[in-house]
């Protein structure tokens, strides 16, 4: 299975996604075009990655901004991630927020009380 390394532009995030070591890292601001066809390939190696997931996956989120159409999408990666601690794999998620963005530090809690994976959420 292929790593998918995206860099980040002033619209999209940067994306890694290394199936070798389990770590999966979104960071930067996430306001595409059309944010469902920009993260296509993301749900697409996560499908494949669930059937072949490393004993721990770490996942970072490490965002300065989304738009609404990026949080449907961060919320179905969440949703995609969820399925790997009901397969037996452990998985840990850190939310990470600028000391005093009472936005993303909301949005880090909203996520957390919408999917069955606990999420770290750390301060920079």
């Amino acid at each position: 299975m292929e790593n998918i390394i995206m860099e980040g532009t002033g619209r999209t995030p940067a994306i890694k996604l290394d199936a070798e070591n389990g770590f999966v890292e979104i960071s930067g601001r996430s306001i595409p075009e059309n944010s469902i066809s920009f993260y296509k390939p993301v749900f697409d190696w996560l499908d494949e990655y669930s059937n072949q997931a490393k004993p721990l996956t770490e996942v970072v989120f490490n965002l300065e901004y989304f738009n609404t159409s990026s949080s449907k999408c961060i919320l179905d990666i969440l949703r995609k991630l969820e399925q790997l601690p009901e397969n037996g794999n452990p998985i840990a998620v850190k939310w990470y927020y600028e000391d005093g963005d009472e936005d993303m530090e909301e949005s880090g809690n909203d996520f957390k009380s919408l999917i069955n994976i606990d999420i770290e959420l750390v301060v920079k």
